[in-house]
């Protein structure tokens, strides 16, 4: 069964573009986007990685972490990441275990083609572990300015962040 808002966000543990390992328990007490996309320095996952890169800055002082995931090994999250400065950590998930338990692995069509695939996919979760607002899919222009402002919608921002 899909998952649903005000569902128990599954647990993971991930390596980031470092190897450093990162559990979404650790984050327990602040709100969490998480995004799923399919592949580093394509067009489409730089212009979201870029979105959230350019507003990273009201998430972080706002006390909201930042995850991209993939499929991508950590050596090219790396690449990606320092190509574009990308602020946050990004996440491989090379079995496509978190991808799966999230909804974000599945069949997509290309110039009439089937194949499975990463489903561009947000969640948005908050403080207490719930998710609080599923993108099923996502436009990367523009998604990160409407994650903000759901952030703000939802009330998961402190007081003097929403100003």
């Amino acid at each position: 069964m899909p998952l649903q808002v005000n569902d128990p966000a599954p647990q993971f543990c991930l390596p980031d573009e470092a190897g450093r390992v990162h559990c979404l328990e650790q984050y327990r007490g602040r709100p969490v986007v998480l995004y799923f996309y399919p592949k580093d320095n394509t067009p489409g996952c730089t212009t979201e990685a870029l979105g959230f890169k350019a507003l990273y800055d009201r998430f972080a002082q706002a006390g909201v972490v930042v995850l991209g995931i993939s499929p991508d090994d950590p050596a090219s999250h790396a690449r990606f990441k320092a190509k574009h400065g990308l602020p946050f950590p990004l996440l491989s998930d090379p079995e496509r275990q978190v991808l799966q338990a999230y909804d974000a692995w599945g069949r997509k069509k290309m110039y009439g083609r089937e194949y499975m695939g990463v489903l561009r996919k947000t969640y948005l979760l908050g403080p207490d572990g719930r998710i609080r607002k599923i993108y099923p899919k996502v436009r990367p222009k523009g998604h990160a300015q409407q994650v903000w402002e759901d952030l703000q919608a939802l009330g998961l921002l402190p007081d003097q962040a929403r100003a």
